[in-house]
């Protein structure tokens, strides 16, 4: 939040996802640009101008292009810090693709994206939330409890969905929805794992990170308890993965706005076929 130690380090990340892109968008930029397509096809309108920030904005932004209801994308890769740096009311639309997870300031990422969006603009975003690498994180406390007698921070903490809805209303935009997606992904081992979140640039981002290097031990002790807890019969071990999705407009007078109170015209006792009584 503003004014609070900044958490993340967010020109780290930034740096990860331009080393980390590739020609080809690896699996998780193509299975996200899908779904944001989707989303995308039950918004009844077609949007002129468009931003998309993104780790690999390329692909999602071709990908939004064959789907016909988007003609011109402005792209950027994450920001070096929280701000942005957005022009205001210059786009129909904004979509932010796994980046608001790393900012210190969520409210305020989500006002500047509001005031970058012309009047009734839509704001479509996704980002790692609830109870993502639950298991990795649950793996590394207990193999620095059991090697150290300490901890450090190793696996971020994410946003609850429920308190996105709110977000979205403090910044305000109109008509808040958030929904999760869960998926468990299962790996060979946690190695694997941890190969697979480095190999995607997403790699511890925590301003309060060790800067020292896992021994063998310690790495040995949190795969030794990621396989033991967290393993199927077949051996291979699950990871839980929630991205949450949230929509948002910029206020405008054509949108359904909620009644005054008191301003009703018809009794909710008489629907009810009830006496009404007076508390």
């Amino acid at each position: 939040m503003a004014g609070a130690p900044p958490l993340f380090d967010r020109a780290v990340s930034a740096e990860r996802a331009t080393r980390h892109r590739t020609a080809e968008p690896n699996i998780l930029t193509r299975t996200i640009a899908e779904e944001l397509v989707e989303r995308l096809a039950f918004v009844n309108r077609r949007f002129e101008r468009v931003l998309l920030i993104a780790a690999e904005p390329g692909a999602i932004a071709a990908r939004l292009k064959e789907g016909g209801q988007v003609k011109e994308v402005e792209t950027r890769g994450p920001s070096t810090d929280d701000d942005l740096g957005l022009p205001e009311a210059r786009y129909d639309a904004v979509f932010s693709v796994l980046d608001l997870q790393t900012f210190n300031d969520v409210p305020g990422a989500l006002i500047q994206m509001r005031r970058a969006l012309k009047p009734d603009g839509l704001l479509l975003a996704c980002l790692f939330a609830g109870d993502t690498l639950t298991e990795l994180r649950q793996s590394w406390l207990a193999a620095e409890a059991a090697v150290s007698g300490g901890v450090s921070p190793r696996v971020a903490p994410m946003i609850d969905v429920r308190e996105l809805g709110g977000l979205l209303q403090r910044a305000g935009l109109a008509l808040p929805v958030a929904d999760l997606d869960r998926t468990m992904v299962r790996y060979a081992d946690a190695v694997a794992l941890i190969h697979e979140i480095r190999e995607l640039g997403l790699s511890n981002n925590l301003v309060g990170r060790s800067r020292v290097p896992v021994s063998r031990r310690l790495m040995g002790a949190a795969v030794n308890h990621y396989q033991q807890n967290f393993a199927d019969p077949d051996g291979r071990v699950r990871a839980t993965v929630e991205v949450a999705w949230i929509t948002g407009w910029a206020r405008h007078e054509s949108q359904q706005q909620p009644l005054k109170p008191g301003s009703a015209k018809a009794r909710l006792a008489d629907a009810l076929k009830v006496e009404e009584r007076k508390l």
